[in-house]
């Protein structure tokens, strides 16, 4: 089964420290996590408190009580909305996390129910599940029959991967501010 640590490790080298960036439509975020989206999380309390004092960012890097509530934070918000910790096969997990992360946890499983469609050789391995972006039993099921049947995860990946890339697309062609994450975008498709 995967491993929360492994994919909060990769996840979080994409993540950063802390910007207040007004072109991010996250505007200010810590280790990936805005304020806008997510005002009510309680490490921004020891970042607010911390902003007063020297080295403000570098600071809260070495503070471990934020440092446990962005792993937390992480765990609670994304890892365990889609049953990490169930999935049988880590790089998977990873990807799923990682999107979730940068996407939302109800399109990050989008795309991995339409990706389980498009690769069920038109249902003969296993019946189209609805795409609904909520990870249950159904899910987890024909993930599981997917990954007996092909023995690895990779194409899995890589269709996920092509739908999160034109995602990507799709915010650039609406905001053309949004091409300066570009690159950063890329590295995580």
């Amino acid at each position: 089964m995967a491993k929360f640590g492994e994919a909060f490790e990769i996840t979080s080298a994409h993540e950063g420290g802390y910007v207040n960036d007004p072109v991010d439509r996250g505007g200010e975020t810590y280790r990936g996590i805005a304020r806008v989206h997510h005002p009510d999380w309680y490490g921004w309390q020891r970042v607010d408190a911390l902003r007063r004092s020297t080295g403000f960012p570098r600071s809260l890097d070495r503070d471990a009580a934020l440092q446990k509530a962005v792993e937390d934070f992480y765990k609670d918000t994304f890892w365990d909305r889609f049953k990490g910790d169930d999935i049988p096969d880590q790089a998977l997990a990873n990807e799923l996390y990682d999107t979730a992360v940068n996407m939302g946890v109800r399109r990050a499983v989008r795309f991995l129910q339409s990706s389980l469609n498009l690769l069920n050789r038109d249902q003969k391995d296993y019946a189209d599940l609805v795409v609904d972006g909520w990870f249950g039993d159904k899910t987890l099921a024909t993930v599981r029959m997917l990954l007996d049947k092909d023995r690895s995860s990779d194409m899995l990946v890589k269709m996920m991967n092509i739908q999160q890339g034109a995602r990507y697309v799709e915010i650039m062609a609406g905001d053309t501010r949004q091409e300066r994450f570009a690159r950063g975008w890329i590295k995580r498709a």
